[in-house]
């Protein structure tokens, strides 16, 4: 018997409608923890890197961690590995609402996706009821809508949906899969997969638990990591009182906030679309996902004249008054990176990406680059539709409708910013790391985060080593962020420790407030597994190398580990940060001595079999 996992992995062939539950690989659930990491070694072991992402033999393997689904502080996440389609490279995306406990209490780790179905279908999943059922009626229909008809048609209110929109479906490479209406599995185009397998939704509803090995002294740890939360300012006042969108004014003011397209680092509008105005303006209460002692989530609304001010007119979404969001992310992504200072805009248009089914990051910082395509001519007027110039919310609003249906210049942006920029005569204008939009922060002005964005194995990502925890924040240790010493060993620390973080089935946020020593007893207890901390930060490590040697099959090399000539060569024109550059060459090398890869940025074999990867 296992503990905190429940040994079973559910197979299930879209192609042939085969439904096969199969023990979990044990061993490799030692050695990987789970989610991320589990993920990754299934991936690794089954699915040919070099596949087109949108092949029936790409798989998806959608895994929840030991310590998802039982009472561990944020205990909510699951990932979603497969070849990305906006990457061509590995990709790793995380949500966590409700679901991922959901698919633990239905009595599964882990779900693998193969094949591809022959019309739209949707999976049932209660406890150990399996089926595939037709979705015809239910393609082309919103995440929203989607999710209140399968609640009905299921005839189970409490069943949890974890569904694509229209832009899953039509094959955006930046779509989601979204669940709990409002949580996404965001980044690199997962939801993208799972449209090209005609998978509308997987409907879960489980009324299991978790076994735990020893539940009195994971109660003792998870009381302990409870006061350290409540005693962090981050984890106690920051995020549940203003969000993530605190961070808005705190980057900006750090001349650290990517504007118009990384054109400049400074928004005059910041304050306008930060997390305090949010907060006294449209905020209607704070959310939590399952288990979660922080509730960062925004629950906000547009009233009066706000709700028809930006009126949607090719769709029907008007009618939306309440939702989720934005997150500091989007609120960049569509805000700052668009010149956008109207919070309203930026509210519907977060909306839209849920309803739709859209990563907001990539979505807006593609929109960012068109702008700037326009402006310079590259685009013109009458390819475009409208005009595409920085700050107009009217633009950012159509581009969410005309990118999820693939319908007019929203064709050209649904490809995401890299193909878009080499289609138009203008690479350079870019912003990313292997075809992945960079994040909120300007790795010009913090450098660490430069070094993570290029080394990151699914594409520029903020969440593989938040560096602007210590360049920024202070947490552990207040780092420059204008200095180069020191940040390959905290970029490599950083991805290690994530990695581990990510497979447990915990939320990176908690990592404000308590670390690995605090997450060790209860992954011990709820397992029966004794890990030591170098355990967890070795399996983070393997993981990290796993991902790599996955791209290094796929035909990645570390010619990839760069960044824009805007971010290297092009000094901030102004600000707190003027005149600085990301110095990724006095970093990289470092890294890769410390990573014990090659000079050319390739894994070593003494390394594969140090890790057991060989």
């Amino acid at each position: 018997m296992m503990y905190g996992w429940t040994g079973t992995a559910l197979r299930i062939n879209l192609t042939t409608r085969q439904i096969m539950k199969e023990p979990l690989r044990e061993e490799w659930a030692h050695e990987y923890i789970g989610g991320r990491g589990l993920g990754a070694r299934y991936l690794l072991a089954e699915v040919d890197p070099t596949i087109n992402p949108f092949s029936p033999d790409n798989k998806m393997m959608i895994v929840t961690g030991p310590l998802t689904g039982t009472n561990a502080s944020c205990g909510s996440r699951y990932m979603v590995i497969t070849k990305g389609p906006l990457t061509n490279a590995i990709t790793t995306s995380n949500s966590g609402g409700t679901w991922g406990p959901e698919l633990k209490a239905a009595g599964y780790d882990m779900l693998i996706l193969e094949g591809r179905a022959s019309s739209p279908c949707y999976l049932w999943i209660y406890n150990d009821q399996v089926e595939i059922r037709d979705a015809g009626h239910l393609w082309g229909k919103t995440v929203w809508e989607t999710e209140e008809q399968l609640k009905t048609e299921v005839g189970v209110p409490d069943a949890i949906i974890a569904s694509i929109g229209p832009a899953g479906e039509k094959l955006v490479r930046f779509a989601c899969i979204m669940n709990d209406l409002h949580r996404a599995a965001g980044r690199s185009g997962v939801g993208a997969v799972m449209g090209s397998k005609n998978l509308k939704a997987v409907v879960v509803r489980g009324t299991g638990g978790v076994r735990l090995a020893d539940p009195k002294t994971y109660m003792e740890a998870q009381w302990a990591m409870k006061i350290k939360l409540r005693e962090s300012p981050v984890t106690s006042q920051g995020l549940p009182i203003y969000g993530t969108e605190v961070l808005v004014n705190v980057i900006n003011e750090h001349g650290a906030l990517p504007t118009r397209n990384h054109q400049e680092t400074v928004f005059e509008h910041a304050e306008a679309i930060s997390g305090e105005t949010l907060t006294d303006t449209r905020l209607v209460s704070n959310k939590a996902c399952f288990s979660c002692t922080i509730a960062c989530g925004r629950v906000a609304t547009l009233p009066g004249d706000a709700a028809g001010k930006y009126a949607v007119t090719t769709h029907p979404h008007n009618w939306n008054i309440a939702g989720e969001g934005p997150e500091y992310e989007a609120a960049w992504a569509m805000g700052s990176e668009c010149g956008v200072g109207d919070l309203d805009a930026l509210i519907k248009a977060n909306w839209l990406c849920n309803e739709l089914g859209m990563d907001a990051i990539s979505f807006g910082a593609t929109v960012a680059a068109a702008m700037e395509l326009y402006e310079k001519g590259a685009v013109p007027l009458a390819e475009a539709g409208i005009p595409l110039n920085f700050g107009s919310g009217e633009a950012l609003i159509a581009m969410a409708e005309k990118v999820a249906y693939r319908e007019g210049f929203g064709t050209e942006l649904a490809e995401g910013s890299k193909r878009m920029t080499e289609k138009f005569g203008r690479p350079e204008l870019f912003m990313g790391v292997r075809g992945q939009e960079f994040a909120a922060y300007e790795a010009r002005a913090i450098q660490g985060m430069g070094l993570g964005y290029a080394t990151s194995n699914r594409g520029a990502c903020h969440l593989k080593a938040y560096t602007v925890a210590a360049e920024i924040l202070g947490l552990p240790r207040q780092m420059d962020p204008r200095a180069t010493e020191g940040k390959a060993e905290l970029t490599k620390v950083f991805q290690d420790a994530t990695a581990t973080v990510d497979a447990t089935g915990l939320c990176q946020f908690l990592t404000f407030g308590i670390g690995l020593e605090e997450i060790l007893p209860q992954l011990s207890a709820a397992t029966g597994v004794t890990y030591t901390i170098e355990d967890l930060m070795k399996i983070g490590e393997r993981i990290w190398n796993l991902e790599r040697l996955w791209n290094e099959r796929s035909g990645m090399t570390g010619k990839e580990d760069t960044l824009p000539n805007r971010i290297l060569a092009e000094p901030i024109p102004s600000g707190p940060a003027k005149g600085q550059v990301n110095r990724l060459g006095e970093m990289l090398p470092e890294y890769y001595q410390l990573r014990g890869w090659d000079t050319d940025g390739k894994i070593t074999e003494e390394k594969l079999k140090e890790l057991g990867l060989a």
